[in-house]
């Protein structure tokens, strides 16, 4: 990466209290960037917010719920209130789900809807006229799954898919105007979020069906963002499994569909069993 290239730029970054969302925190304020936090949990972003950056002047926390259209405005409005504008939104806040669609109560599908696609939809409205000003990025954290679909992850599939198709048509409706909109695909990467994945009923299912120190840790994510983003990238899948999924299920669909059976049907815990 250039030198500098992120100095005090103001970085929006939401699901900011864990996972790839913190990393992503700390590395960018590593790197000289104003750093705004949101996450639903206040106080864990106050106690987090010194590892981001010495200068707590550079770091702003703002207890947001993305699904909430109103909590959006309100980060937007924190965030140019106190650094006068925005250079990157980093819509990483999400959430998964783990159970067959025949077994599982809608409200579900409806969550991870409100929180995934909704809240990448809600942020960027509010931040938009303020990136377009900056010539800045925008940016979607989604999944493999956005491109291939994972059984037993309706929910979650979905919402990924809609975030992609969102992010690549406001791309093109902003093609001349100077801004920048990345959807950012990571494979499995170690963090919180299968433990905090729901259940069929809602319930968190509170323990993770892969081995976490075996997948790619969130700071090499992060990582992998920042590079993206100073490239000006549309589009990076990450993983060499990711990339040849993506492949794969555009050239020979019905047999990524048996192998993406195969796959999860050896999880630990398998809906499929």
């Amino acid at each position: 990466m250039r030198p500098g290239i992120f100095s005090d730029k103001v970085v929006i970054i939401t699901g900011a209290s864990s996972g790839i969302g913190l990393a992503s925190a700390r590395l960018f304020g590593s790197l000289g960037a104003k750093v705004v936090m949101a996450a639903r949990s206040y106080d864990k972003l106050l106690s987090l917010a010194p590892s981001v950056c010495q200068d707590q002047e550079k770091v702003l926390c703002v207890k947001a719920d993305v699904s909430c259209e109103e909590d959006c405005r309100n980060l937007v409005g924190q965030t140019v209130e106190r650094f006068g504008g925005i250079d990157i939104l980093v819509n990483n806040a999400g959430i998964s789900m783990r159970a067959m669609f025949k077994d599982l109560d809608l409200s579900v599908i409806h969550s991870l809807m409100d929180v995934n696609f909704w809240g990448t939809v809600n942020c960027t409205k509010y931040a938009l006229p303020y990136l377009l000003k900056s010539k800045g990025q925008v940016v979607g954290v989604i999944s493999i799954a956005g491109y291939s679909a994972l059984p037993a992850r309706t929910g979650y599939s979905s919402s990924k898919y809609a975030v992609r198709g969102f992010l690549d048509t406001l791309r093109i409706e902003h093609l001349k105007d100077g801004l920048n909109v990345l959807v950012f695909a990571p494979g499995y990467t170690d963090s919180n979020v299968r433990k905090a994945a729901l259940t069929a009923d809602g319930s968190a299912q509170g323990e993770t069906p892969l081995k976490e120190d075996k997948l790619m840790s969130a700071e090499e994510c992060a990582m992998h963002l920042a590079k993206a983003l100073a490239r000006r990238k549309s589009q990076k899948i990450l993983t060499p499994i990711g990339k040849a999924t993506v492949i794969a299920h555009r050239l020979f669909p019905r047999l990524t569909d048996k192998l993406t059976y195969s796959f999860i049907a050896r999880e630990a815990g398998s809906p499929f069993k």
